[in-house]
């Protein structure tokens, strides 16, 4: 008899025995879908794919690349879950999701496998007619007094320039904030404010000219894509196919 799970409370906790277990338990199952993905290399793919991503990269990025795959590879399933970083790479460490998609600071986690990581810029943009001070680039002072529609805090962008700001002894507080990008870049369309968004976000609308980049003296923040899988997992043909597909779209999407 070998003890798995010690229960504290309403809290579950694997043992020692039970952490071993499910170490072993994940070197079969990769070898099992090694095993499958040898026999079927010549056959399509139509397995299926649990993909993890934040919503600003579901609203802009995925429609466009979930469409692509399924032209190309039309019997895989597809399943998206929305969330922060933090439970997304936790999805990953679970088995639940096999790859996460996502926007922040660079993540050096020696759990995880990183595929892709390239830099986004991330921007101060109201529409063309906002009333604007009339020399650019703006300073620090001039830009925080104007009217502002944010992403909420747990956004790391958002986060960032929050603990920029603190670093100056600034804050900032939006007269409105929402988690929704695509709510956000209508009311900016308005005339409402401005926002801070990453440009892959706004870049149909900086191409446009409905929005604009507003230039900040002696402030440049990015952040970056990357796409990761668990050390653990076995890297399968469809994961390695919605990799390259994403990697080739955003090269494709630079301006």
């Amino acid at each position: 008899h070998v003890r798995l799970f010690d229960r504290i409370g309403k809290h579950v906790h694997l043992t020692r025995q039970g952490q071993l277990f499910y170490e072993h338990g994940l070197r079969i199952m990769k070898e099992i879908s090694c095993i499958q993905t040898t026999l079927s290399d010549e056959k399509e793919l139509t397995g299926h794919l649990s993909i993890g991503t934040i919503e600003s990269i579901s609203s802009s990025v995925f429609p466009s690349l979930i469409h692509c795959f399924h032209h190309t590879h039309p019997k895989i399933s597809v399943n998206i879950i929305l969330d922060s970083p933090e439970a997304l790479l936790d999805g990953l460490c679970a088995n639940t999701i096999d790859i996460v998609y996502l926007l922040d600071q660079k993540i050096n986690d020696t759990r995880f496998i990183k595929l892709m990581e390239e830099p986004e810029e991330i921007l101060f943009v109201p529409s063309s007619g906002f009333p604007l001070p009339p020399s650019l680039p703006l300073t620090l002072d001039e830009l925080l007094s104007q009217p502002f529609i944010l992403t909420e805090d747990n956004a790391s962008y958002r986060f960032a320039l929050t603990q920029y700001l603190a670093s100056m002894g600034r804050s900032l507080k939006p007269f409105l904030e929402i988690s929704n990008t695509d709510f956000i870049i209508n009311c900016i369309k308005d005339g409402d404010g401005i926002t801070l968004l990453p440009r892959y976000t706004i870049q149909k609308e900086l191409d446009a000219g409905t929005l604009i980049n507003v230039p900040v003296q002696d402030f440049h923040m990015r952040a970056w894509r990357q796409i990761f899988y668990h050390k653990n997992k076995w890297f399968t043909r469809e994961m390695q196919a919605f990799t390259e597909l994403a990697g080739k779209q955003f090269i494709c999407s630079r301006p």
